[in-house]
């Protein structure tokens, strides 16, 4: 196992294992040492399925060979995806860097309610423009504070690395009878899995527990549609309901659920499912043998946990932009790594809290996986050839033919894609299989 690796095992509670992997250039190019970091957390990942698996059926872990050319694929997933033919959606144009008066500020105006009120606070109309003009007026911490008091999203872009260290992957456990999981062919078999999630990392998590053999069922609230491109690139092999949890009726429906879940995944910010009895610790107490995951943008304590934020935010406000800039202007990493790579860690942080007795309360964060990539992973020498195209697959789904990122988590064995194609948003039953 390499040294980056082992750094997430470890911060994973795992102690032995082996991992390598099998070279495909330099994938995921960039001034970071984005292809090291990817790696690791799909292997990671698939080590802990490896591990489950091996518990479940008595038998030795199954060797762990990781393809670079998969991982780079599936950290890309969303430019690969084709819906019956068609591209998926790229980001919205009022979303991106913007020179200000002192610096640089990155919006994120994706969502159409996000854009409105970008565009109220600043007081600006629906042009890319007029947007440039009025931030070019402003000083960046004064839009960053304008968006937030407005419920949108605008970050100042920090001028280098961020200093502050934060966890890569934080554990509570918790004394109880994890209930017994039989023999089988995948390693979640059986497992039931209640995904609160949106946009990329939580689902990207979830997704990957759905291949693994987890019935998935992914919970969205009536009033706040996501974007079908992307519940269709990561709702693949998941089901999907509404539910509005101010609605009794609804509410009782999240309940018999709750009752039979084994592992419940959150990635709202901290604190915004409080209000309906599902914090952690009510989860916990009202089961004391969950898993209960939880994800959030900027780490769970601190003056910036109740904020919104997604990976292209965190990326400039960590300094991740300015390592990667060019000429003085931010750059980007490769793919969204931070919300990918996030998310294969959360899914190896369930898997690990299956193997072992008691309840689990694990909490990652998209800046805790940029400061980790920002100050502890090192680069190593890229080897190999990639071919894109052999990581890419087409499956029927409601959308129409979906040409979609095969799974990169794999072990000796492992099958080579999901069961199932992604169930349009709300359109499955609020009942386990």
């Amino acid at each position: 196992m390499d040294a980056v690796t082992r750094q997430v095992w470890t911060a994973l509670g795992g102690a032995a294992g082996e991992v390598s992997y099998r070279g495909a250039g330099d994938v995921l190019p960039a001034r970071l040492p984005v292809r090291d970091a990817a790696r690791a957390t799909v292997g990671a990942c698939s080590l802990a399925a490896a591990e489950l698996l091996a518990l479940r059926n008595g038998g030795p872990t199954p060797d762990v060979v990781v393809d670079e050319g998969a991982v780079a694929v599936a950290f890309t997933s969303e430019r690969h995806l084709r819906v019956d033919g068609r591209a998926g959606a790229a980001f919205a144009p009022l979303s991106g860097f913007w020179r200000t008066a002192d610096g640089w500020a990155r919006t994120h105006a994706n969502y159409p309610h996000h854009r409105e009120r970008l565009l109220s606070a600043l007081g600006v109309p629906e042009d890319r423009e007029a947007l440039r003009r009025e931030l070019a007026t402003r000083r960046a911490l004064e839009v960053q504070e304008t968006a937030y008091a407005a419920g949108a999203l605008a970050v100042a872009a920090a001028t280098g690395p961020d200093p502050a260290r934060r966890p890569l992957v934080e554990v509570r456990r918790t004394p109880g009878a994890r209930r017994a999981l039989p023999p089988a062919d995948r390693p979640a078999d059986g497992v039931r899995v209640l995904d609160l999630t949106r946009v990329i990392a939580g689902p990207v998590a979830t997704r990957a527990l759905a291949f693994l053999g987890a019935d998935v069922l992914r919970v969205d609230s009536p009033r706040l549609p996501e974007d079908p491109d992307a519940h269709a690139d990561t709702g693949i092999g998941k089901r999907s309901t509404l539910l509005d949890l101010d609605d009794p009726a609804d509410r009782r429906a999240l309940d018999a659920l709750l009752d039979d879940a084994d592992v419940v995944v959150t990635g709202y910010r901290p604190g915004a499912l409080d209000r309906h009895g599902l914090a952690p610790a009510a989860l916990l107490e009202r089961r004391p043998d969950l898993v209960v995951a939880q994800l959030s943008a900027w780490g769970h304590e601190g003056p910036w946990a109740a904020r919104r934020g997604f990976d292209s935010l965190v990326q400039a406000a960590t300094g991740i932009a300015a390592v990667e800039g060019v000429d003085g202007e931010p750059g980007v990493l490769p793919a969204q790594a931070l919300d990918h790579g996030t998310g294969y860690l959360l899914a190896a942080a369930v898997l690990r809290g299956l193997a072992e007795p008691g309840g689990r309360h694990v909490r990652l964060s998209l800046a805790g996986t940029a400061s980790w990539l920002l100050h502890d992973v090192r680069p190593s020498t890229p080897e190999g050839e990639h071919d894109p195209g052999r990581w890419l697959t087409t499956t029927p789904s409601p959308y129409g033919p979906l040409r979609h990122a095969l799974p990169p988590v794999t072990w000796a064995g492992a099958p080579t894609t999901w069961d199932r194609g992604p169930s349009r948003q709300g359109s499955d039953e609020p009942r386990w299989r």
